[in-house]
């Protein structure tokens, strides 16, 4: 990880506090920041607090923090008035993926805030520079996209839009070290982003082999956990390729790329799934059906796994620069 600057004197907002804004929210909190949560709408402030309350225990119990868990909360405030943002060097949007929704937001960070307030989104998927073309000052617009939870990961993709000055993105580059991320910088705006244009190519590929009977579902999952599960946090692909030697890669490339699937439609399982109204564990229904108890386990043991995985990739970074 690279040296970081002093950033905790800054204000932070976010906007959204929803399951992600929060833990978006309490990973700026562990950083040393006061933060402006705002709810977009009257019943985004139902269970927020009480969410934040479990992270930060949560936060708490991984080693997390260095402070009493009333310091944190006392550094928070939580409002539906955006001119609480006033004095935000930073402000996070988490809301829905609907432009019009994300645009009046936007418009209400502007009215609030001054011209140098950095605009971040955590949109996973709509490009930067169409949402930057609803902002006042689209020069101080960027994305910032977290992976949850936001406080246990180093995950953070930075995503520079074609109107972003580059040293708004240098500054938020530099100020996620202090948050303890390991940031990818993608430089030019592209669908999806690095992280899920990645990941989606695999989502297409294991419905393929789904669907033409090729492997179970169970077995499918099994492949990706035992293999690519097995190294993935100490390395990224292309160290991956330079570990196994590269000489057969191109023999693999020419026999296989041609084979996989390049289909462009949502896959008929997930289709039905949709259907019959599966949120996997949210509700029990899924690719895999879950008791309410299998549901709780899961939960529980992801924040053990996750707080596990954070402390094992602090302890290889100097082989990761």
């Amino acid at each position: 990880m690279k040296e970081n600057n002093d950033f905790s004197s800054l204000e932070i907002g976010v906007v959204g506090l929803g399951l992600m804004g929060t833990s978006i929210l309490v990973s700026l909190l562990v950083s040393g920041h006061k933060v402006i949560g705002i709810a977009p709408l009257p019943e985004d402030m139902d269970g927020a607090l009480d969410r934040i309350k479990g992270q930060l225990n949560h936060a708490a119990e991984a080693g997390l923090l260095k402070e009493a868990v009333g310091h944190y909360l006392g550094r928070l405030h939580l409002s539906e008035d955006y001119n609480k943002l006033i004095h935000c060097r930073l402000v996070q949007e988490c809301v829905t993926e609907v432009i019009s929704i994300k645009t009046e937001v936007y418009k209400k960070i502007n009215q609030h805030t001054a011209p140098t307030t950095i605009i971040a989104t955590n949109t996973s998927a709509i490009p930067i520079s169409e949402l930057q073309e609803n902002v006042k000052y689209p020069s101080q617009f960027i994305g910032i996209h977290w992976a949850e939870p936001a406080y246990m990961t180093r995950f953070l993709e930075v995503t520079k839009g074609a109107l972003t000055d580059e040293k708004t993105a240098e500054w938020v580059l530099s100020l996620s070290y202090s948050w303890k991320k390991e940031p990818t910088y993608l430089k030019k705006d592209i669908r999806g982003f690095v992280t899920n244009r990645m990941l989606y190519a695999v989502y297409r590929e294991m419905f393929a082999i789904l669907e033409n009977g090729e492997a179970s579902m169970d077995d499918i999952d099994k492949a990706f956990r035992y293999d690519a599960g097995s190294w993935i946090t100490y390395m990224g692909l292309f160290k991956r390729m330079d570990q196994l030697g590269l000489s057969d890669f191109k023999e693999i490339f020419d026999n296989l790329f041609k084979e996989l699937d390049n289909s462009s439609s949502v896959p008929p399982t997930m289709q039905e799934i949709v259907l019959q109204k599966g949120k996997g564990i949210n509700n029990g229904k899924g690719f895999y059906n879950y008791t309410k108890k299998e549901a709780a386990a899961w939960e529980e043991a992801f924040k053990s796994f996750n707080h596990e995985i954070f402390q094992l990739a602090a302890q290889y970074p100097e082989l990761n620069q």
